[in-house]
């Protein structure tokens, strides 16, 4: 038996110790807390917000109620930068953490056209309730999808195409009674579907993409194989699903 030196001991209790902290310490300069007054978080707006931004930024935001301990917090008070307007008023990010890489982020999506595109979309009876601060002059340009779309077919025949029809050429592959990828490229909203298809039943029962979603509940285990994808492959279904050319699906029905 080898009796090592106490010194090579300590020496390697710090090694270990730093290589089960890295990924914690990493995490941990993007993932933050948001305090929310309960209106808001009933609202439904940061259900609809935060998966998208968590998608985009691979940061993950816990809601916490006002007034305990959080890294941001959103307010109708004119603490920090404005960042939208509601039936409340104008709600304001105040940073308790102001250096932290994550609050950043989330400061500067929100001010963002994907931000501003991601209040747009989200809707109340057909109503949209939440918009960009007025007078706020943001500069807009066309955003581009990046993402391998070559890879992204592949990805999506292996991960969707147990349910989807992903192309013609594996129509007879799928349930039958889900929309295929060619009818939802044809809905006005589909980046907005596919970007955030994880936050939308029935998927987040199975899905999991590291830093965006949360783990399954020891209690709620998968009703079936996990989808377990990252953010640079759902990057790369989304590139692949932008070059689709969109079906014709006519006007929307009129009803009287």
């Amino acid at each position: 038996m080898i009796c090592w030196p106490a010194q090579f001991k300590r020496l390697a209790a710090v090694l270990l110790w730093l290589v089960v902290a890295a990924p914690c310490a990493a995490a941990s300069e993007r993932d933050f807390r948001l305090a929310v007054p309960a209106a808001l978080e009933g609202s439904g707006l940061l259900s609809h917000l935060l998966p998208r931004f968590s998608l985009k930024m691979a940061t993950r935001v816990s809601v916490v109620p006002e007034g305990e301990a959080a890294e941001a917090a959103l307010r109708l008070a004119p603490e920090g930068p404005a960042v939208f307007t509601g039936p409340a008023g104008t709600w304001h990010l105040a940073a308790m953490a102001p250096d932290h890489g994550g609050v950043a982020r989330f400061r500067d999506w929100l001010a963002s056209e994907a931000g501003h595109r991601a209040l747009a979309a989200y809707t109340v009876d057909g109503v949209t309730l939440y918009v960009p601060p007025a007078l706020r002059r943001v500069a807009r340009a066309e955003e581009v999808i990046d993402g391998d779309a070559e890879a992204g077919r592949a990805l999506a025949l292996t991960h969707c195409g147990r349910c989807h029809v992903v192309d013609r050429a594996d129509r007879l592959n799928a349930l039958g009674s889900t929309p295929s990828f060619e009818i939802l490229r044809g809905l006005p909203d589909w980046e907005e579907r596919f970007a955030g298809f994880f936050a939308r039943n029935p998927h987040p029962a199975f899905t999991q993409i590291p830093s965006v979603t949360a783990p399954f509940a020891i209690d709620l285990p998968p009703p079936i194989v996990p989808l377990e994808i990252t953010v640079e492959d759902l990057g790369a279904i989304l590139a692949y699903v932008a070059g689709m050319t969109p079906p014709d699906l006519g006007a929307p029905l009129q009803v009287q």
